[in-house]
């Protein structure tokens, strides 16, 4: 099937009524951003018939854009606000930073892969007037502290662990979302909350995902 032959509008109207919304996606901004923003132009041509398909795709080198229900309840757990400055880490395409802009936050993405960070200002061009987000080339485990504090950071995909040096960027109250998927284990949302100069932490829905490869332990590196 060639991308031509795919209904992309309707197919974001049957992701928003037969995905989101029956998995409990609720929140309006949410929704009304995942319903304008073209999902499959955040990925290669070929890849672009599944994009609003119920499940990850492939980027290639191990990356994947998320299923879109993982990303929105992902997304609806943060509670994300207009006007927010909001840090996405392993941006990849830049959907996911795509979908924060839509609704209103500042956003910075941070991505390793060149080519995805390319491919992500291209497809953020297209598909934002106003309000685009900014991608750079990083290490996001590093995050990016030159511009913190943040009341929003996503880690757009699944890490075994979240490095602490991450926590230090949230403002108070501010939030950081992510799938953790302990080595061998099952992926679950989970939300973390800074107040009073503590870190609490609110684990959310089943999610499958692939390690993100920055946020892989490796030999002499400790999360």
């Amino acid at each position: 099937m060639l991308a031509l032959d795919v209904d992309f509008a309707r197919a974001r109207r049957f992701m928003r009524d037969g995905q989101l919304t029956p998995n409990g996606v609720t929140d309006p901004l949410l929704l009304r951003a995942m319903d304008e923003i073209p999902r499959e132009r955040f990925l290669p041509p070929a890849m672009r018939p599944r994009a609003y398909a119920d499940e990850a795709v492939p980027l290639g080198e191990g990356r994947v854009l998320l299923a879109p229900m993982v990303l929105a309840r992902l997304l609806q757990l943060a509670l994300p606000q207009p006007g927010e400055r909001a840090l996405v880490l392993s941006a990849g395409a830049g959907y996911g930073a795509a979908v924060l802009a839509r609704m209103g936050l500042q956003v910075l993405g941070i991505e390793a892969d060149a080519g995805l960070a390319a491919a992500a200002r291209q497809a953020l061009d297209f598909a934002l007037e106003t309000n685009r987000p900014e991608i750079r080339v990083g290490d996001p485990r590093l995050g990016a502290p030159e511009g913190a504090p943040y009341r929003l950071i996503l880690v757009e995909g699944a890490v075994e662990a979240v490095p602490p040096a991450l926590f230090s960027q949230l403002g108070e109250g501010g939030r950081l979302v992510t799938i953790r998927r302990p080595a061998g284990g099952v992926g679950r949302g989970v939300l973390f909350r800074r107040a009073g100069g503590a870190v609490s932490e609110i684990e959310g829905l089943d999610a499958a995902a692939p390690l993100l490869p920055a946020f892989q332990r490796a030999p002499g590196f400790v999360l």
